[in-house]
């Protein structure tokens, strides 16, 4: 047992801080460990934290000995830790205000991968929606992207299956703990991702699947991804509820079309009708959408570019700007900055490099030439 693991574990269990005033207490505190020794003087002066929630931490050192049962819990099934100031944690997550401040995980994807797609949808698919989701899947095996649901009947499950049908890796995010799959009869597809991907909470273990979980799992679903996909959704509903996530994490949603006046197209349907969504009719539609084209595309599109003086419109500026104070950025930090969602940046981005103002680097990263 690691001694920050214990202060990190014990800072997720403080009742009422919650993962948003986690982060500001860490800002303000340096590390897990000096929030249980700050005074209460100190702690309320901390923007977000006030008297009560002071008070709170104050009186919370009871909780190190539940986290101490729950490292236990990781030691012996050797679970990985991500806190929120690791290296390895998620970078997509870090740009995300309330994003889980520790996950836990079993499996062996990369969460950084440089492509990952969260696929979601009704838990009572039509045929329809089973063969856009078998299809959807199947061709971006060539992509290589990540696939990401929560492995919940219906589309979700059906995700994961043919991501690993189709040798793509694929990671549930799970409303409970790690010491139990829920729903059950998924056990078996599990175990084949955490060979081929993995699974992925911010509960700890003994926590049950109760409803009030699964939207804090969709904030997951929806900050981890370049881009969410909604294959299929009633009016109302767990998807809705991660495209609006995601609409406010300027992550880019796409919607499958259904038959107008159907039940189960409604989500869909109105998703794309209040521009909360892009249109797309196959994995085709959504590689365009992202920019996500060969290297050596890119590279014949570049050279085939005639050298013209650089009159930037205002969007390349807006993107150029954000490197005003450091030269090296993630695309996570300029999506962000410009609050443009990442297929617009990365087009931008394309054209700032044809102009010789920008180069991209590995991992999603780009300088300032």
């Amino acid at each position: 047992m690691t001694h920050d693991l214990l202060y990190q574990t014990g800072l997720t269990l403080i009742d009422g801080v919650g993962d948003v005033n986690a982060k500001s207490l860490l800002a303000y505190c340096g590390n897990a460990e000096e929030v249980f020794k700050q005074k209460k003087t100190h702690l309320q002066k901390i923007p977000g934290i006030g008297e009560v929630l002071a008070k709170s931490v104050i009186e919370s050192k009871h909780v190190l000995n539940r986290a101490e049962e729950e490292i236990k819990f990781i030691e012996k099934y050797q679970i990985q830790t991500l806190f929120f100031s690791d290296e390895n944690y998620p970078s997509r997550l870090k740009y995300c205000s309330d994003s889980p401040v520790m996950l836990y995980y079993k499996g062996n994807a990369n969460l950084n991968a440089e492509r990952i797609v969260s696929v979601v949808g009704t838990r009572n698919p039509t045929d329809y929606a089973k063969q856009k989701t078998q299809e959807l899947v199947k061709e971006l095996s060539d992509s290589g992207a990540l696939i990401i649901s929560g492995l919940a009947y219906g589309v979700d499950v059906l995700a994961h299956k043919t991501a690993l049908e189709n040798n793509l890796q694929t990671v549930g995010v799970l409303a409970h703990g790690l010491d139990r799959i829920y729903p059950q009869t998924h056990d078996k597809i599990a175990k084949r991702m955490i060979a081929q991907g993995g699974l992925l909470t911010d509960f700890m273990s003994g926590t049950n699947p109760d409803a009030v979980n699964f939207p804090k799992r969709n904030r997951i679903v929806a900050g981890l991804c370049d881009g969410l996909v909604v294959i299929e959704s009633g009016r109302k509903g767990g998807s809705l509820i991660t495209a609006t996530i995601a609409n406010s994490y300027n992550k880019d949603v796409f919607a499958f079309p259904g038959r107008a006046g159907e039940t189960q197209a409604e989500g869909c349907n109105g998703l794309i009708k209040q521009n909360r969504a892009a249109l797309i009719e196959s994995a085709a539609d959504l590689l365009d959408a992202m920019q996500w084209l060969p290297q050596e595309t890119k590279e014949k599109k570049k050279s085939s570019q005639i050298p013209l003086p650089v009159n930037l419109s205002e969007e390349e500026k807006t993107v150029l700007n954000s490197f005003s104070e450091k030269t090296i950025l993630h695309i996570d930090e300029l999506c962000s900055n410009s609050q443009f969602p990442i297929s617009k940046v990365s087009a931008l981005l394309l054209q700032l490099e044809f102009s010789n103002l920008i180069k991209s680097k590995p991992g999603k990263m780009y300088e300032r030439v």
